[in-house]
């Protein structure tokens, strides 16, 4: 029996499981080995399960049950389910670190699409650099998929507190340097951080390209914020498999999703949840791959006035679970909605519009997520900065940042690399105070190599325990969703590439004017000249590998720092036979 009805687009799968020859006996009888009876073979829509499980990725060690939930809702609406592995990116032990592997893995997932008898695809992923790679990856293949986040971990508690992946971690390591606390209860906070299967759960950058993922309209509604724990985050699996069968029927690809509108409403979300600067690199790659014109200023355009509304971590209090008690992203996105600042008619994976989805989201926590009219903080969305020190661009987050360092000219106290500032800022002999302002060079896309998350530096020891909290930081880093302080990240062009940022010195005068989005370097164009005729590029990383296609090939942060040849999509056209 056929499913197909007349003038349907036939199943891709069909190509290796409908054909009554040599190969269709090939394709059919080694899948068969596992029991598979021949029906399964018949027109139903054969989906792939692609599953970054891994005991690497600690975030993601639930997703077996996951991907056993997906499974059966996808028998259960008619379908044929078939799990596969990609590249897991774990961020809690990779080095130097995941970024440079985010690339690697979006090729993984695009050509495991387009090379095997899938009509549809179900996405789980959970560690922070897993969803953009499976976004980035389902988006060049353009076959109908649906995401699945694996969900942020139960709360961290500590002698009754509560705290927070990542942020806390930071707070406390600078607690610990200053004295405050012994090693004992350092270990102690420790041990009650992570006490469930799950991605942090602070608004960190898992949590945060998980609401893209919602935002985008590439998941079901509460994809962001039902804790991994939660009977409902296995219900919203199996209903994600349901769905992708339907999806499969109706031909509803990323292409039909992910248009324009679909980026600014993301946009518009991650400053009203006081997302990961992360999301910027990750929202431009994502969008280069659908053809889609996503620049640094969109973000600055559509997001500076947009209120922080989310009192999370690193930006407040709360954490995710109170986020999904209190309405979750449904909730955030009504109230933009009502403010006429979210494409209403946005098409998602499920079918409905966004506002369809969202309309009657209540919030059950006005604390939690705060109302338009009182918000947590006004006008705190990810700010653009652009200046003779950043020509292409550099990414602030207002809401983690100091109000009191917002404006402000400061000496610079340059490191060349990460390792000299690991070394200096534990130096007492160290020229700095408060007021200076910290340069990290060649830490970007190609320096470090991958743009590594070292861009929020730790303060000076000396400083730290005379009471200094922050400071202002530069680099062409980034810094973890979690982490927080007046931090400026992405400058392009970055130093390795030969960017201004590679010609600071010590005791150079700089000025962050985010209000004015200007960062500026006071040396004059002469100067600056005479400078770069007498730099010399860093000597590259490797001349073999991965490492070295990466660096050959990579963008700029300002791009998302996507491979060149990437950049678009090639669809899922039906390779040739094997044999």
């Amino acid at each position: 029996m056929s499913d197909e009805k007349p003038g349907k687009k036939p199943l891709r799968s069909q190509a290796w499981f409908g054909r009554q020859d040599k190969m269709g006996f090939y394709y059919r009888s080694f899948l068969k080995n596992s029991g598979t009876p021949q029906d399964q073979f018949e027109n139903k829509p054969v989906i792939g399960i692609c599953n970054t499980w891994s005991e690497l990725t600690p975030c993601n060690i639930h997703f077996r049950t996951i991907a056993e939930h997906v499974r059966l809702g996808v028998l259960e609406a008619g379908g044929y389910p078939l799990e596969f592995p990609v590249s897991s990116l774990g961020e809690v032990t990779m080095r130097p670190t995941a970024m440079l592997f985010r690339n690697l893995a979006s090729m993984d997932v695009e050509e495991a699409i387009r090379a095997h008898p899938l009509d549809g695809v179900v996405l789980l992923m959970g560690c922070d650099k897993t969803t953009p790679a499976l976004l980035m990856g389902a988006a060049s293949a353009d076959l109908p998929a649906i995401g699945v986040s694996g969900g942020p971990q139960l709360r961290g508690v500590y002698r009754g507190e509560i705290i927070g992946s990542g942020t806390n971690i930071i707070s406390m390591s600078e607690q610990l340097r200053a004295g405050e606390i012994a090693l004992d209860e350092f270990h102690e906070a420790e041990a009650g951080m992570n006490r469930s299967a799950g991605s942090c759960m602070t608004m960190g950058t898992a949590s945060t390209m998980a609401s893209m993922v919602e935002a985008l309209g590439l998941g079901l509604p509460q994809n962001a914020a039902i804790p991994a724990a939660d009977a409902r985050r296995n219900l919203l699996a199996r209903m994600a498999g349901r769905r992708i069968v339907d999806m499969v029927r109706e031909d509803l690809k990323p292409s039909d999703i992910l248009v324009r509108e679909a980026f600014e409403n993301a946009i518009r979300t991650l400053a009203a949840i006081g997302g990961s600067t992360n999301a910027v690199v990750h929202l431009l790659a994502i969008a280069g791959r659908v053809g889609v014109e996503l620049t640094l200023a969109d973000f600055d355009r559509l997001g500076h006035d947009v209120h922080c509304l989310v009192n999370l971590m690193p930006s407040g209090r709360f954490l995710m679970e109170d986020f999904y008690y209190a309405g979750g992203l449904p909730a955030v996105l009504k109230t933009l909605g009502e403010q006429g600042l979210l494409h209403r008619d946005a098409l998602t994976v499920n079918g409905r519009t966004m506002w369809q989805n969202v309309k009657d989201a209540p919030c059950w926590n006005a604390e939690v997520i705060t109302p338009f009219e009182a918000p947590f903080k006004p006008e705190a969305g990810i700010a653009i900065l652009t200046g003779n020190l950043a020509p292409d661009g550099a990414v602030i987050k207002p809401s983690a940042a100091s109000p009191e360092l917002m404006r402000h000219t400061g000496r610079a106290v340059v490191f060349e690399s990460v390792e000299e500032m690991h070394h200096a800022v534990n130096d007492e002999a160290l020229d700095i105070d408060a007021s200076c302002i910290m340069v990290l060079k060649n830490c970007g896309p190609k320096g470090y190599p991958g743009m590594a998350e070292v861009g929020n530096m730790p303060l000076p020891a000396k400083l730290l325990r005379a009471g200094v909290r922050d400071m202002i930081r530069i680099s062409d880093a980034r810094m973890s969703g979690t982490a927080y302080g007046t931090v400026v990240l992405h400058v392009a062009p970055e130093a390795t590439a030969g960017g201004p940022l590679a010609l600071v010195k010590n005791g150079d005068l700089i000025t962050l004017d985010v209000p004015a989005r200007s960062l500026h370097l006071h040396v004059s164009d002469e100067e600056l000249a005479a400078r770069r005729a007498a730099w010399t590029p860093p000597a590259p990383h490797t001349d073999r590998g991965y490492t070295k296609l990466y660096v050959d090939h990579v963008l700029q942060a300002d791009r998302g720092a996507d491979f060149d040849f990437l950049v678009g999509r090639s669809g899922s056209p039906v390779p040739r036979d094997n044999h």
